[in-house]
């Protein structure tokens, strides 16, 4: 268990936060209630997102941007579920996008936090020893840090055909290069807030934050992902978590 191990807590005296946009609709899960907001095992997605960040004893604060009319909302379903005391839990009203709610998030931070986490809501069963590692790995000095792992799949670098039409191959990028992106997302704090303020995304914002940090030039890491820290975004993964949270529980019995 990660609590009978060091924690990055007790080698500095700056915070950590964590910053959970849940502002988005989750369209491809169906229609009904906001994606952040579905049951996994009876609880909301949200709840076991905010819960993986607080497990690490490193975070201190986690601020949840809510959806925009949808903030007393959540505040009464944070309030409602047992969560860790030691943590401070802060929920601010988001944007239009996704850039604009991991925006406002970062506003609501504290003085004295210098460490910043990005988590997806829908990554809600992400294990403590990832967020320990992105945490620690900040701390050691990288601006901006992703939980990642290879792929299984080849991919293929194609050109988008309409209305389902056969799409041409350009190009097959060498695997061994490539990495799925989980989250959380760690930085120093001042690196991530100057990549909100300086880094323009067109359209509907950006997917990454670490893509905003890499466009100013600042180098970004990538330490090991986990398996279980999946985005929960298709009914078929929504299975997935399911099948992964009943295991958890028949082994640790909670």
């Amino acid at each position: 268990m990660s609590s009978m191990s060091p924690t990055p807590a007790e080698s500095s005296p700056s915070r950590t936060a964590a910053v959970i946009p849940a502002a988005g609709r989750g369209v491809r899960l169906g229609p009904g209630t906001p994606k952040a907001l579905r049951a996994l095992g009876g609880t909301p997605m949200l709840i076991h997102a905010v819960r993986a960040m607080a497990a690490s004893r490193a975070v201190s604060l986690v601020v949840v941007v809510a959806p925009p009319d949808g903030a007393p909302e959540v505040k009464n379903l944070i309030d409602g579920h047992a969560l860790p005391e030691r943590t401070d839990y802060v929920i601010v009203p988001g944007g239009a996008t996704r850039q604009e709610s991991v925006k406002l998030g970062l506003d609501a931070l504290p003085d004295d936090v210098s460490v910043v986490l990005v988590h997806d809501a829908a990554r809600p069963l992400v294990p403590v020893e990832t967020v320990d590692a992105v945490i620690e790995a900040v701390r050691d000095g990288a601006p901006a840090v992703v939980p990642a792992l290879p792929l299984a799949d080849t991919v293929k670098e194609v050109e988008p055909a309409e209305g389902g039409l056969p799409e041409p191959v350009l190009s097959t990028p060498v695997r061994a290069r490539l990495r799925a992106v989980q989250t959380p997302q760690g930085f120093d704090r001042d690196t991530l807030v100057g990549a909100h303020e300086r880094v323009a995304v067109d359209g509907e914002g950006a997917t990454d934050d670490a893509g905003m940090v890499e466009r100013l030039g600042s180098p970004v890491v990538v330490v090991p992902g986990h398996e279980e820290a999946f985005k929960v975004t298709r009914p078929l993964d929504l299975v997935l978590a399911e099948a992964v949270l009943a295991r958890r529980r028949a082994n640790d019995g909670f």
